[in-house]
């Protein structure tokens, strides 16, 4: 590394001093052709095993357009396109003493953003924070959350393990670790750095456990995450306008708007539960409509206030489940129709309506209607109500227990939750955690979930998941809601099945 560094500045150092030395000196190990989804610090990464290292593919490639218009100019280095010829050139196996430059801090970061779209923003934002600090190398692995999950770990208890990482909510993840002593508290950095002040108070309790992990829901704050995701309702705007249907304001009129598009002749709401968890959404959605405190979910998911399980509001919800079934306001098949085929099948024309998370709207956005949909959130029982909505955010941001930089990690993390990087966010088509002023230029669906979102943090209505209420729940939800599809149980017993599971949890305490 401290080669490639050397000569980078040296290299920089030519090429501003003398043009024309350089376009001689510049000999091309290999010529890349860049493809799809190719940036610069990946060819970095893939010649060298160093994605810091992008500058020099930038200046050798632009030194060579002065001698050879075939080869692409560079002018940003966040931007290169498809069919570009690029100068990949050999480093120089020894380029002067580097007994005086001091070793670069290695940060090592995991995070879960593996996607074209989203690691584009994380590798802007990691040169802009060495560019901030010029003794600091990133090192980054990108993972997908299953991975990370399996992986995280033992990593962590490796004294080569990650510095930062990113982990999910929930007992069985964040609070697990912090039981086993795997995570420094962060709670003197959200001080230090004023996060209470900006990061949305009823996803920061999600982030908080007891050091010994005895509680979840309380105790010190040990992450933080830039993103967020909203379950709500897309709709496409062409099949209401159609049917004469406008965005119902209360439940009733939601019903009356999936009775018109019946009546048309449309499959009013697109459901797959194959999957399991599609309906539990979509449950915990109508639930949330019938809980009038809106301290209950969270007071019976943290074990708060000596909080006993609402039966009641549980059986209104599955009653009502069942008569949207019954009324075929789903499709016929749609117990074993796998939730990527559900939503494939919005996607290309048919249902009018789709209950699902933000974190599918890029998806949406690039099929064929992606300009007709449209996002709002499933309405309260009387309009004006304050209904909870389901509603939380990405894999948190942790610190390493034992990391040697546990305060350049704070510092990244703090950049990570930055007003830039909520603005890199929005641009990229996710919901940035701290809703950003400026929206999208035109209205639409982006526009749509952003100011949903900025609603929800207002209005404080960001409620929990159900399945977080014990560590069976989504088990228990998933095939209850299984058999209550499929005429095998009744609304009754249903919940039953729910506060039996609850139940059991509690004595186990």
């Amino acid at each position: 590394m401290k080669k490639i560094i050397k000569f980078l500045l040296l290299f920089a150092f030519i090429l501003t001093s003398s043009p024309a030395l350089a376009q001689e000196a510049v000999t091309c190990q290999s010529d890349a052709i860049v493809q799809r989804d190719d940036w610069l610090s990946k060819l970095a990464d893939k010649f060298w095993d160093d994605p810091t290292a992008y500058p020099i593919i930038a200046e050798a490639t632009n030194a060579k357009n002065a001698l050879d218009s075939s080869y692409a100019r560079i002018d940003d280095v966040d931007f290169i396109d498809v069919g570009w010829k690029l100068c990949i050139p050999g480093l120089p196996t020894q380029i002067g003493s580097t007994e005086d430059t001091p070793a670069p801090t290695i940060l090592k970061v995991w995070d879960i953003w593996s996607a074209a779209g989203e690691s584009q923003v994380i590798e802007t934002l990691n040169r802009e924070f060495e560019t901030a600090h010029s003794n600091v190398e990133i090192r980054r692995t990108a993972k997908t959350i299953v991975n990370m999950q399996a992986t995280t770990r033992p990593a962590l208890g490796n004294p080569d393990g990650p510095d930062v990482a990113q982990v999910n909510p929930g007992r069985s993840d964040l609070a697990a670790l912090v039981a086993a002593g795997l995570l420094a508290d962060l709670t003197p950095y959200w001080q230090e750095y004023r996060w209470t002040n900006r990061f949305p108070a009823p996803l920061a309790a999600r982030n908080r456990v007891l050091d010994d992990g005895s509680a979840y829901g309380r105790g010190n704050i040990y992450g933080l995450a830039p993103t967020a995701e909203l379950v709500g309702v897309f709709y496409n705007k062409e099949k209401f306008a159609a049917a004469g249907v406008t965005v119902p304001t209360t439940l009733a009129k939601f019903e009356e708007v999936m009775a018109t598009l019946k009546a048309a002749g449309e499959i009013p709401l697109m459901l797959g539960n194959l999957d399991g968890w599609p309906a539990i959404n979509l449950y915990g959605e109508i639930q949330n409509a019938f809980i009038n405190d809106s301290t209950y979910l969270d007071d019976l998911i943290y074990r708060r206030n000596r909080t006993s399980f609402d039966r009641s509001t549980a059986e209104q919800a599955a009653v009502k489940y069942k008569e949207w079934i019954d009324q075929g306001y789903f499709p016929p098949d749609f117990n074993g129709l796998a939730y990527d085929e559900a939503w494939q099948k919005f996607n290309n024309d048919q249902g009018a309506m789709l209950i699902s998370g933000s974190w599918l709207s890029n998806d949406l956005l690039a099929g064929p209607n992606g300009s007709d949909l449209g996002f709002f959130l499933l309405p309260p029982l009387a309009k004006g109500d304050e209904k909870m909505t389901l509603a939380g955010a990405s894999a948190a941001y942790v610190i390493r227990q034992n990391s040697p930089n546990t305060e350049l990690a704070a510092e990244y993390i703090d950049w990570m939750m930055s007003d830039r990087a909520m603005q890199l966010w929005q641009q990229a088509g996710l919901t940035p955690v701290v809703p950003v002023d400026s929206s999208p230029d035109e209205p639409g669906l982006e526009a749509d979930i952003n100011a949903a979102w900025g609603q929800l943090v207002e209005q404080e209505r960001i409620g929990p998941y159900l399945d977080w209420a014990t560590p069976t729940f989504y088990n228990t939800l998933a095939i209850s809601l299984q058999e209550l599809g499929d005429d095998q149980m009744t609304p009754l017993e249903f919940a039953q099945e729910l506060q039996a599971d609850y139940a059991a949890f509690q004595a186990q305490q």
